[in-house]
């Protein structure tokens, strides 16, 4: 063992740190596989945390500079407590976080993360055994861009600011970009002096901060969960970069996984939403108000809670398409349970999962494995489809522009083109609304007005809990 290490000039503590970060790493790759699965979601997140718990150790008790020298102890206990409290902050949140503010609290971390990149490049930048200047600007600008524009998605999807958006805004959010760039092109060519440096890396600095502002803010609310997705790849890539200037693997790792993934997410989202991703970013999507394409004198027809109970009671196929809605009203549970008393009566029931339905990719699967629903019942909206003409009854709880016919009938629609779950081939539709309010992208949903629609309205819980009571009775 010992000529081992002096062969390849390691010691027993950089062995013992290296094979850490690559079991860190493995730990990161299996948590990503589980996490594919709700079923197994948990699982997952126990793996990616004890891996990052495992890198945090190592790093801690074998880490040792260009001269040798380890972690000081003062600062070996200021990282303990440091992340001592923010477990405890994390668990706090956690348990007392809704399900419908998990994408403000995951634009929130995300913005946590574009923080911390932003910060180690602002303190490594002026280090003179900073080697990697140019990664070190990426790392400031891409993290500083997913600070700022995550503040901004989480106020978007808080309802605290709205869409603002102007034609010219493109060309303001441009000429922002070749600025960037064309800074970072000086700082890496140029050679300054030390008070220079400071003055034009804290300029850099402040224009990434405006440039994720203005990038974030006019996205119209359809497309925030691909924004989310993006943001999420921003983070990553940022935590990559600091991890280079550190030249540690795993941040390393760490960063690309996430990086990937959320590239990944961001591609099949817009996929989704047969969106290009410049076409999200460069162009606003919904705020229009616009009608969506219904007939004029179109009126809406109400259905009462027994005679939905009669009708879903004598159906043989049921398709419930949950959304927003079910979420706002913490309903997955009666909506599970008013599965349950169907399915008892021989009724085939299933849930019909658009890609984007909710605030943020996953939603609506986070949500009803929160109910207990089995994944298997998780139908995807390219599977479902084909099927919705031969279904008897579509349930849509909450859910508005994924089910808007607008999408595919009407081309001055915003969401011209979107991919839909086409409730309105199924033989009859009961949509659950509190009110005749626009969803997430402003347009009027011409799904209401159809002639096999039938509308009950009410907070979706209460509207649940009645046809669970008529149900019964049948």
């Amino acid at each position: 063992m010992d000529a081992f290490l002096l062969d390849y000039s390691l010691t027993r503590g950089e062995v013992i740190l290296e094979f850490g970060y690559l079991i860190a790493a493995v730990c990161f790759i299996i948590g990503l596989k589980l996490l594919s699965n709700p079923v197994r979601a948990r699982k997952g997140n126990t793996f990616a945390a004890g891996g990052m718990f495992l890198a945090v150790i190592v790093t801690i008790v074998f880490h040792k500079d260009s001269t040798g020298a380890g972690i000081a102890s003062a600062n070996s206990i200021i990282i303990v407590v440091t992340i001592s409290l923010g477990i405890i902050a994390g668990g706090i949140l956690a348990r007392k976080v809704r399900m419908t503010e998990m994408p403000q609290l995951v634009s929130f971390f995300n913005a946590t993360g574009g923080a911390a990149s932003a910060l180690v490049a602002l303190i490594e930048y002026s280090n003179p055994a900073n080697l990697s200047p140019l990664v070190t600007l990426l790392s400031l600008v891409i993290g500083s861009i997913a600070f700022s524009g995550s503040i901004i998605a989480y106020f978007k999807l808080d309802g605290k600011v709205g869409d603002i958006s102007f034609s010219f805004m493109k060309y303001i959010n441009s000429l922002f970009l070749l600025v960037i760039l064309a800074f970072v092109m000086i700082m890496l060519t140029g050679d300054y002096g030390s008070g220079m440096d400071q003055i034009l890396v804290y300029t850099l600095l402040f224009i990434s901060l405006i440039y994720g502002v203005l990038f974030v803010i006019p996205i119209g609310g359809a497309d925030m969960p691909v924004v989310i997705s993006l943001l999420n790849s921003f983070t990553g890539i940022a935590a990559a970069l600091a991890g280079f200037i550190y030249q540690n693997q795993a941040m390393i790792l760490g960063g690309i996984f996430v990086g990937s993934a959320g590239t990944i997410l961001t591609v099949l989202m817009c996929r989704a939403m047969n969106r290009s991703l410049l076409n999200v970013i460069m162009g606003a999507f919904g705020g229009t108000g616009q009608s969506g394409g219904n007939e004029p004198g179109a009126q809406i027809k109400e259905i009462t809670a027994s005679d939905a109970a009669v009708l879903l009671s004598y159906s043989g196929k049921v398709v419930i398409v949950p959304g927003y809605g079910l979420a706002v009203a913490q309903a997955q549970h009666e909506c599970q349970e008013m599965v349950r008393l169907l399915e008892e009566k021989g009724i085939e029931v299933r849930y019909a999962i658009h890609p984007v339905a909710g605030r943020m990719p996953g939603h609506m699967n986070v949500l009803l494995a929160e109910a207990e629903v089995p994944y298997e019942k998780l139908v995807e909206m390219d599977t479902i489809n084909p099927e919705l003409k031969n279904t008897d009854v579509v349930v849509v709880i909450g859910a508005n522009d994924v089910v808007n016919p607008a999408a595919e009938e009407d081309p001055s629609s915003p969401i011209f083109g979107m991919p839909i779950i086409r409730a309105h081939e199924a033989r009859n539709i009961i949509v659950m609304k509190r009110g005749m309010g626009l969803g997430y992208a402003a347009i009027e949903n011409s799904l209401f007005y159809h002639e096999k629609s039938r509308m009950f309205f009410g907070n979706a819980r209460d509207s649940i809990r009645k046809l669970i009571v008529e149900i019964k009775v049948l």
